[in-house]
């Protein structure tokens, strides 16, 4: 059997797979229900740990978690954030991350700090016996994520990477049409994000500026895309070529200070960031700067900013598909536009994220399947809040469902995580040397054509 013949096999058989496959309702839930509630810890207690893994968690979830323990370097951020869950009184506060694991024993760790820490907490975490979620990225470089691999394999447990964005429904129509075989054998990618001078602006204010930190808006932001890239294709990426550069903020800049709150060109500066209009941000961090020094409406045009602004990169997977990848973070407009062409048609969409766009227009996201020799194909999927109606759904598996049959393989594993990361240190490698960066010379682990 040639190579597309196996391709072809193997999406028709994921496609009767996922028809015979049970909905969430009618699966057995989760093992929690009529036993002790699922202890749970978290460390970091920023924007994402307090509201999406914190007090989401808490409203949604009561029933059958509880927090046990919350960790943060910030003792006033710490304490803010453990009121704005409503966590209960016998939920433990910590500066001292070792002693909170030694002292409340959570059965399940959250990670949601600063990104270059990730592989320090998770591995820690799976060495106390814990599970693990943890935020994408699940790491920032090649090295930590081979020591991350490594602790799961050795410890039994399992890590968790919160990719929300498989979870929302016109990402999920997406992977059926193309598992369904709509387009025939997939053979290129065009894909290409766009972050507006608000979204894409916000990146450069906080810590997500630094290399160091964030590993680049290859790692923390682009790991979103490279993961969505491998599950619709059922591919891992074999090789990456990529060139990126600075050219808007940072030094660009022609006037520039420490933080929006400090300037002196508040009225000239298009990207003035009023903090204090924004109560939950403003108790978030500035009330709390004196403990850590953290400008959460820090410079755009810091000089220290380190990152690509402006990104694109050819990746080769391992299915013999090719991407042509683009990311520009100060466009007029968020959303994406993305092509799958095949054998038999192409699959598109042009995707809006905006809020006003959104509230303008009719509230449906659109796809659009063309057939060679044949007709054109709409698909209207309902637009939804929390990363495209994602959240939740990512939230119910976790928590809720964690037996639910997973009929369209939308929850990450370690290695899912790994690839997704991999892709954007393969990227950023090329540009560093101007080579082309091959996945298996990174880690221990090959990149497979189809994942089964």
């Amino acid at each position: 059997m040639d190579r597309r013949d196996f391709l072809r096999n193997a999406g028709v058989a994921l496609a009767a797979a996922a028809v015979a496959s049970r909905s969430l309702d009618s699966m057995a839930q989760s093992p929690l229900f009529g036993a002790k509630k699922l202890k749970l810890a978290m460390v970091g207690t920023g924007h994402r740990g307090g509201r999406m893994w914190g007090s989401a968690v808490q409203a949604d979830y009561g029933d059958i978690v509880e927090f046990v323990g919350l960790c943060d370097i910030n003792p006033g951020r710490l304490e803010h954030v453990a009121k704005y869950i409503g966590v209960g009184k016998d939920c433990k506060l910590y500066t001292d991350f070792d002693k909170m694991l030694k002292e409340v024993k959570p059965d399940m760790l959250i990670v949601t700090t600063v990104d270059s820490t990730h592989d320090e907490f998770i591995i820690k975490g799976l060495n106390a016996g814990c599970n693990i979620i943890t935020e994408k990225p699940m790491t920032t470089d090649e090295k930590k994520c081979q020591a991350i691999l490594d602790a799961e394999r050795k410890s039994g447990k399992k890590v968790i990477v919160t990719f929300n964005y498989r979870y929302s429904p016109h990402r999920q129509k997406i992977y059926e049409l193309l598992n369904e075989g709509r387009i025939g054998e997939v053979t290129s990618v065009d894909f290409h994000w766009y972050l507006n001078t608000s979204h894409g602006a916000d990146y450069f204010r906080r810590w997500h500026r630094l290399r160091e930190k964030s590993g680049s808006l290859w790692v923390h932001k682009a790991s979103h895309h490279f993961d969505l890239l491998g599950w619709w294709l059922n591919s891992e990426p074999e090789s990456v070529y990529a060139l990126g550069a600075l050219d808007f903020y940072g030094k660009n800049g022609n006037m520039r200070s420490t933080s929006c709150r400090a300037c002196p060109h508040k009225k000239e500066c298009n990207f003035y960031f009023d903090i204090t209009k924004n109560e939950y941000l403003y108790n978030l961090y500035c009330r709390n700067e004196q403990y850590d020094g953290y400008l959460r409406d820090g410079c755009v045009f810091k000089e220290d900013i380190n990152i690509f602004d402006k990104m694109a990169a050819t990746i080769k997977y391992a299915n013999g598909v090719q991407v042509a990848y683009s990311l520009t973070s100060y466009s007029p407009y968020e959303g994406y536009r993305i092509a799958f062409n095949g054998t038999k048609g192409r699959l598109e969409a042009w995707i809006k994220e905006d809020k006003a766009v959104l509230d303008r227009e009719q509230g449906y996201d659109e796809l659009t399947l063309y057939t060679n020799f044949g007709g054109t194909e709409k698909f209207r999927i309902p637009q939804a809040e929390g990363h495209g109606g994602g959240d939740v759904r990512l939230k119910d598996k976790i928590f809720r469902y964690p037996n639910a049959e997973d009929r369209y393989k939308q929850a990450a594993s370690s290695r899912d995580g790994a690839m997704a990361i991999l892709t954007g240190v393969a990227a950023r490698t090329s540009i560093d040397t101007g080579k082309i960066v091959r996945i298996a010379d990174l880690i221990d682990v090959q990149p497979k054509a189809i994942r089964i």
